[in-house]
């Protein structure tokens, strides 16, 4: 053997394919997949909860749902629940079928709505399937007697 010649059995392995019988790995692929592995465990507190996005709000409405809704007819109701610091409630219509869910930027006036506070409202289809129904122009006609109602401001109105 001469000093320039390096046949060492490693170099001849290093050259040949792996066994047909194991897949070639790839540092890059698995490293992915094991960053992928990691993020779907985390322990999130969100996680299972998940908001559908985007909330359907009169910001993220289209312009032509805008304008559907604001040329249908005018349907009376009840408002059944409203939680102000999640921003959206539920309204029972007068007619009956099933709640229409009402979110807080398409209430009009100054007062936050009640569970019993008659309303009135036009009808927009939530997307993307557009197979449930959200209230729009929600106004507060007739606040329920003998509570307290709470304006946007944040004061108190007995009623």
């Amino acid at each position: 053997m001469r000093a320039g010649d390096h046949h060492s059995p490693r170099s001849a392995m290093s050259s040949e394919r792996p066994p047909a019988s194991q897949p070639p790995t790839h540092q890059a692929s698995v490293g992915l997949l094991d960053t992928q592995r990691a993020r779907h465990r985390s322990p999130s507190p969100l996680r299972g909860n998940v908001v559908p996005s985007p909330l359907p709000t009169r910001r993220t409405r289209t312009f032509s749902a805008t304008v559907r809704a604001s040329q249908g007819p005018v349907y009376k109701g009840v408002c059944k629940c409203f939680c102000r610091s999640k921003g959206h409630g539920f309204i029972t219509p007068a007619d009956g079928g099933p709640d229409i869910f009402l979110h807080i930027s398409d209430v009009e006036g100054e007062y936050v709505p009640m569970e019993g506070d008659e309303v009135t409202y036009k009808m927009c289809s939530i997307p993307p399937k557009n197979e449930k129904l959200q209230a729009v122009e929600v106004v507060i006609t007739h606040l329920v007697p003998g509570t307290k109602h709470e304006t946007w401001s944040g004061h108190v109105v007995s009623s």
